[in-house]
């Protein structure tokens, strides 16, 4: 199935980061069997994809596929990188109602976040301040307010800092790498795109999916402008990390957004960070962004 998959994969020029989540649909499949029909079985490993070691049994096993398929009246089948030793330990160790993984979304991007020892009270508060600016501009209109969305805000809070476990210097970028590479069980490929890049932009630059850009859907290039416009103003008023900014609220009038910062201490390092973020908030927001600073009292 993932020599299936990668060839799919390549046939339609999509980058392959592993077909974790890859949909290989009936055409495709009709379309490499008859690519692989056309060929002896010592040439079809030349198809991209397709291992040395499987050349000989893939037609055979794409044929099987395409029946079963055909029988069940499916469009594509949803593959896994996991093989027959993971599903008899699945079956065997993790059976049960309810369920272990209630939301294997979440235990996904948790789990490799604890593989890389991420410095959870950061990201926890990252992940908050971001949600709570994701929802109140929501509520002003600025955008869809799309749930899945809010779902790829949280994963990339939680997991934009694994790239430490690399190297300081460029985190940003091992993130991305890491996280494109991961599997995350759960996601489809396009939404790991979204993930990575937005990790990817925390720090700074203008997002841009680059060589992803074949995964992505209609609306992704605005969708990755909001995740990591709000990541990016998460971190930095999380710059300190000791949760000295405990809140943040964005209320927006007259073609601007007030962000509005609660603390009761010295936050100006916070504060000018956050105020480096005009150009990105505006590209995704088309609002121009001005930050406050008020007192618990004073709200």
């Amino acid at each position: 199935m993932r020599n299936l998959a990668s060839a799919a994969q390549a046939a339609a020029g999509l980058p392959s980061y592993g077909v974790q989540g890859f949909v290989l649909s009936a055409k495709a499949l009709d379309e490499l069997i008859e690519r692989l029909a056309a060929l002896p079985a010592d040439e079809r490993a030349h198809i991209k994809g397709i291992k040395y070691a499987r050349a000989d049994l893939i037609l055979a096993g794409a044929v099987v596929v395409r029946a079963v398929l055909e029988a069940g009246d499916f469009d594509g089948l949803e593959v896994t990188e996991e093989g027959l030793r993971e599903g008899v330990f699945f079956a065997s160790l993790l059976p049960g109602d309810p369920p272990l993984f209630d939301d294997v979304r979440r235990a996904s991007v948790l789990n490799l976040a604890a593989q890389y020892r991420v410095d959870p009270a950061h990201t926890e508060h990252v992940a908050a301040l971001a949600i709570g600016l994701f929802d109140d501009l929501a509520r002003a209109g600025l955008h869809p307010d799309d749930p899945i969305e809010r779902e790829l805000l949280v994963a990339a809070c939680v997991l934009h800092d694994i790239g430490m476990s690399v190297d300081y210097d460029d985190h940003h970028k091992h993130s991305r790498y890491l996280i494109l590479n991961a599997g995350l069980p759960g996601f489809t490929p396009r939404e790991v795109a979204l993930i990575a890049q937005a990790a990817r932009y925390h720090r700074k630059g203008m997002p841009d999916f680059g060589e992803l850009a074949p995964l992505t859907g209609e609306g992704d290039d605005a969708r990755l402008d909001r995740l990591a416009a709000l990541l990016r103003l998460a971190e930095d008023l999380e710059r300190s990390r000791d949760q000295s900014v405990r809140a943040a609220h964005v209320a927006g009038e007259n073609g601007v957004v007030r962000l509005e910062l609660e603390s009761d201490g010295e936050i100006s390092v916070a504060r000018w960070a956050a105020e480096r973020e005009v150009d990105l908030f505006a590209r995704a927001f088309d609002r121009r962004l001005k930050v406050e600073v008020v007192t618990s009292a004073s709200r």
